[in-house]
């Protein structure tokens, strides 16, 4: 079994490529970092240094690299490739879709009608129909059709902290992870025979997952990032081990956690306990999670369907307690970072047009009391 595989930067390797490579699927990563691209096609293996209770190195084999801008190199990838996957943040997606929408339509046109499964395991809701939806927006109504047929868009949930480490000299490919890693599809969006993969979990009830780790691990770890970076901490094992961090952190996980327990019935004990267990994985001695790493993009994480703004509304339809999530946002909103052009982006719009236009324009929210309650708690 092959898979092209879109982004060979530390989540690609560490997480995703490492789980096809260990169920004995040849990985073709596809990048634009032709420095990697050639380690790896020279080396054809790399170390994952796995850390918990203990740290240890896994070597994935197996493997090949091209360039994702070579479109007759990743054309004949998609025409012969039994999975396509990605990891490559989600701004990235519709720069890829293009070259993706014009290989599916040859390699139909070649004669290759066995099933192909397309993943997109991005840090999003959907990230995979969102894909979708790119890809289609260069095709006729008639290649649609076919790709229809042959071809299947697998929503997926992953969790695994992949922060960036120091370069191994002996291993520059080397990449550190967490031992913890979730990988969720939706069984109900495969074509053809579903992929025998070790850590692939399947449901059919993809969005509980989806929420529960967006709500949880992503809401919880900017909160920290946040509140780290105000008490001048640099990375988020020693945010987390301030204790009014750790507690502010939490409080913010069982706002986000009682939508949840609404939404889908989770039981509260099981979800309570969830909770612990991403604390625990904050306080990882063995990550370097730098807060700004964790904390940078905040135009993106206000959106409506991101980990602030979401579960805030979810508070709004189910009338429970949301002052966590609210300063969240307002962190979010106060944000500075002259490296991020997000944060620069949002701050000069601040400054110029106010922070309540702010709220309108990057959340979503029409709530008037909810706003007001924002820039109250702004202005504080």
């Amino acid at each position: 079994m092959n898979a092209l595989h879109f982004g060979a930067g530390n989540i690609g390797r560490g997480f995703i490529g490492k789980l096809l490579s260990d169920s004995g699927i040849f990985v073709t990563f596809a990048d634009i970092n032709q420095t990697q691209i050639d380690q790896i096609n020279q080396n054809k293996q790399y170390g994952v240094r796995i850390v918990g209770g203990e740290s240890r190195v896994e070597m994935v084999q197996h493997v090949s690299a091209i360039h994702s801008q070579d479109e007759q190199a990743v054309i004949q990838q998609v025409k012969n490739a039994d999975l396509v996957t990605t990891a490559v943040g989600p701004n990235v997606l519709g720069f890829i879709a293009p070259l993706l929408a014009k290989a599916l339509v040859i390699r139909l046109e070649s004669g290759n009608t066995q099933a192909l499964n397309v993943i997109a395991c991005e840090n999003m809701v959907r990230g995979t129909s969102f894909f979708k939806a790119k890809i289609f927006e260069q095709l006729t109504a008639s290649q649609q059709a076919e790709i229809e047929k042959y071809v299947g868009f697998v929503d997926s949930a992953v969790d695994r902290i992949v922060p960036p480490a120091e370069v191994n000299p002996s291993d520059p490919l080397e990449v550190t992870v967490e031992e913890f890693s979730e990988w969720i599809v939706d069984k109900t969006q495969f074509k053809g025979d579903v992929p025998n993969i070790k850590g692939m979990e399947l449901t059919d009830n993809l969005m509980a997952f989806v929420e529960r780790k967006l709500f949880t691990l992503n809401t919880g770890h900017l909160i920290c990032a946040y509140l780290g970076k105000q008490a001048g901490v640099k990375w988020i094992k020693e945010a987390i081990a301030i204790n009014s961090i750790r507690s502010a952190v939490k409080s913010t996980m069982e706002e986000s956690g009682a939508v949840l327990i609404k939404r889908y019935g989770f039981d509260p004990q099981a979800h309570f306990t969830y909770i612990e267990k991403i604390l625990k994985r904050f306080a990882n001695p063995y990550l370097n999670d730098d807060v700004n790493r964790v904390g940078r993009e905040p135009v993106r994480k206000l959106s409506e369907n991101d980990r602030l703004i979401k579960p805030l509304t979810g508070t709004l339809e189910y009338g429970l307690a949301n002052q966590h999530l609210i300063s969240g946002v307002v962190m979010a909103l106060q944000y500075r970072n002259e490296d991020d052009p997000q944060a620069v982006e949002l701050a000069q719009f601040i400054a110029e047009q106010g922070v309540e236009a702010a709220i309108v324009r990057y959340t979503g929210l029409t709530d008037s009391n909810l706003i007001s309650q924002i820039v109250s708690a702004y202005g504080e």
